[in-house]
């Protein structure tokens, strides 16, 4: 399994950039989780968009879903000219019925809910759900392929949640969104500091972190400093088209 960061930014995207997405690959298929701005541009760097299988958002605050429209669009046209027959399968909760209900465009999207007690199954690829505490309901997820022994959590957004400890437990990449610094507080806005990451990290026993949903301030290695000197493993940086073979 091949995960590629496409967007890592949270609240908007620096120039020529994204906002939160990421793109998995097993075998011959490709989902995407999360489609913030910019996104749908960066993706075909890396992909054709026709060739995606399926999108799994977390949540619908625009940073997450800013470029589903266009995206659909793009399948639009893809199937209109004959270069796919594939909808696009959108797996979203349905917390906001509303949010929901906007995703659907048939015949070029099948919407399809998962709660936190469901499993989705998009070829070898397999994601289970987590709620979150954040300002409107999301959810966190863990990936798992068949092609390896391998686990994938990614956070969405967050506080520090004692919940998230059992289900993110002995991942081999934890993707962790990393809003604040050590000395800010996060959780008013509903997001995690350095240190809850860290803390995260500790006590789900995850081998490799990957900071991302990044702020527009400060020296963001002062991030991976901050997480390093509270968490033994490996941590890194999001940044475009990084990549992580698992």
């Amino acid at each position: 399994m091949k995960l590629t960061v496409i967007g890592f930014w949270g609240a908007y995207p620096e120039k020529n950039e994204a906002t939160s997405c990421f793109l998995l690959e097993a075998e011959n298929t490709k989902i995407i989780l999360d489609c913030g701005s910019g996104a749908v541009s960066q993706l075909q760097n890396y992909v054709e968009l026709k060739d995606i299988d399926a999108v799994i958002l977390s949540h619908y605050h625009h940073d997450h879903v800013a470029d589903m429209g266009v995206f659909t669009y793009s399948r639009v046209v893809d199937m209109n000219l004959n270069k796919t027959e594939q909808a696009i399968d959108i797996y979203a909760h349905r917390e906001d019925e509303l949010a929901f209900s906007k995703l659907a465009k048939p015949p070029y999207t099948n919407v399809l809910p998962y709660d936190s007690t469901s499993s989705v199954h998009v070829g070898p690829i397999t994601i289970s759900f987590q709620k979150t505490t954040h300002p409107v309901p999301c959810f966190a997820m863990k990936v798992t392929s068949t092609e390896t022994d391998k686990t994938l959590v990614y956070t969405a957004d967050t506080t520090f949640n004692e919940t998230l400890i059992p289900f993110a437990m002995n991942s081999n990449l934890l993707i962790a969104e990393t809003s604040f610094y050590a000395d800010q507080s996060a959780e008013s806005f509903g997001h995690m500091n350095s240190v809850d990451v860290a803390n995260l990290a500790k006590q789900t026993k995850a081998t490799s972190v990957l900071l991302s949903h990044l702020p527009h301030f400060g020296n963001h290695q002062q991030l991976v400093d901050e997480v390093s000197a509270r968490f033994s493993g490996n941590v890194a940086l999001a940044k475009t088209g990084y990549k992580i073979y698992l």
